[in-house]
């Protein structure tokens, strides 16, 4: 009988390819997990991905169809010398019986420079197969030897298909599930633990057998999950938030309206509401990016830079502290000055290009880098606006068809109106110089 000591998710994890669900594009025939698990080539590798996407899982898999000796080692408590004993195991090993190790190292990034740096030779030599499992970017959190030794994969969270799998799996599993309880949840009910999993299966089997065990079974020995009781298990109110339909429109057409109103309150509201209510952040990253230059435009260039930190900002932290940078970025974005000029310019400036067609290039600002086309005359009469006062010089870069036309109109807000005072001092000294 399985040990329900042991947390769900820990009695649910897969020993087989056949079991596990998802990371479909490292998977596939020919793929290099595939080969490895296969048993064939074994490869040093570094597995990056969010928490609960399958890291482990597949290090014990790949292990255990390869045949090799797995040795886990945690970043977080293990010391160099652990490291050492374990590689000289692994070493004696490969001598004894010619198994070949796996060294399993969870959470990579915590180790410092010269923990990582003990590796380096054993890798090399092939005394062991190094596998790190790491949640940051290994670009920044593994030193560059390590990196270059090894193939990183990129692992993705699960999707709401691969969760709702996971979970009907534990639910019906009488020998490692929750099948002895006689649990059932309804597809709304899974619905709801899947929206506050943000693709983490081990969240969403927790939350599974904490709710499943604080439901009271009925007169037939039935537990029927609702979703009061997932509330009760997760400690949290679930809030209304479809983020395939239309409510997932509704909140961000909020949060878009409410930070070109230049309201800083609701815009932190309509944050909120979409970030508890599980949607995934780097998709408001996303959107918070495109708002810096749809609506803030030049009236504040900096928009665009905090936006784009606040996604790197995210990136690095991961959930839940990289929350605030998102709201810092909202913030900033609800009160800066606002402008469409670039939106409006870019609009027009395509739909003169898709009108006229592919105009050709006015020969004076055309490349010359051989003769002929120097004898072509490329290049000629082109004026190096260095060489002139202001660095201002009157010469045309538009093709003839399009001569004078204008496509940019700043605003009178923010840094756009420097913007604009800017433009109409180049457009006096161009006159003065004809």
């Amino acid at each position: 009988m399985t040990d329900t000591k042991i947390p769900l998710s820990e009695r649910m994890r897969p020993v087989s390819l056949e079991d596990f669900v998802g990371q479909e594009h490292l998977l596939g025939k020919n793929k290099l997990l595939r080969r490895m698990m296969e048993g064939s080539e074994l490869y040093s590798i570094i597995l990056w991905g969010p928490p609960g996407t399958g890291k482990t899982t597949l290090a014990h898999i790949i292990a255990a169809a390869s045949n090799s000796l797995f040795m886990p080692l945690s970043a977080v408590t293990s010391s160099i010398k652990e490291v050492r004993e374990i590689i000289g195991q692994a070493i004696f090993n490969k001598k004894e019986d010619g198994r070949q190790t796996i060294l399993f190292v969870d959470e990579i990034h915590r180790f410092n420079k010269a923990q990582q740096d003990a590796f380096l030779p054993h890798v090399e030599r092939g005394d062991i197969v190094f596998i790190g499992a790491t949640t940051e970017n290994p670009s920044f959190e593994v030193i560059s030897p390590l990196l270059s030794r090894t193939k990183v994969l990129v692992l993705k969270p699960l999707s709401d298909a691969h969760l709702k799998m996971i979970l009907q799996r534990a639910l019906a599993d009488k020998e490692k599930g929750l099948g002895g309880l006689r649990a059932h949840a309804g597809d709304e009910v899974l619905d709801h633990i899947i929206a506050f999993s943000q693709g983490d299966a081990r969240v969403a089997l927790n939350t599974l057998e904490i709710a499943a065990g604080i439901t009271r079974p009925d007169d037939a020995g039935m537990r029927e999950l609702t979703q009061e009781i997932v509330e009760e298990a997760l400690q949290k109110k679930m809030l209304l938030y479809d983020k395939d339909g239309e409510e997932h429109y509704n909140i961000i057409s909020a949060l878009h309206k409410s930070m070109r109103n230049s309201d800083a309150d609701a815009s932190l509201y309509w944050l909120a509401r979409m970030l508890e209510a599980g949607e995934d952040p780097l998709y408001i990253a996303r959107r918070l990016v495109r708002f810096a230059s749809e609506d803030v435009g030049n009236a504040d260039p900096k928009a665009l830079q905090i936006t784009l930190e606040a996604k790197e900002a995210f990136h690095f932290l991961g959930l839940p502290e990289g929350k605030l940078a998102l709201a810092q970025a909202v913030v900033y974005l609800a009160t800066a000055p606002k402008s469409n000029a670039i939106y409006i310019a870019y609009a027009r400036a395509a739909r003169a290009a898709e009108e006229t067609g592919s105009l050709p290039v006015p020969l004076h600002i055309r490349n010359a880098p051989t003769k002929l086309m120097k004898n072509l005359d490329y290049g000629k009469g082109y004026k190096y606006a260095h060489d002139y006062d202001a660095a201002v010089v009157d010469m045309d870069c538009l093709p003839e068809e399009l001569k004078g036309r204008r496509f940019y109109f700043p605003a009178d807000r923010g840094y756009e109106k420097i913007i604009k005072e800017r433009m109409e001092y180049i457009a006096k000294k161009k006159k003065e110089s004809r």
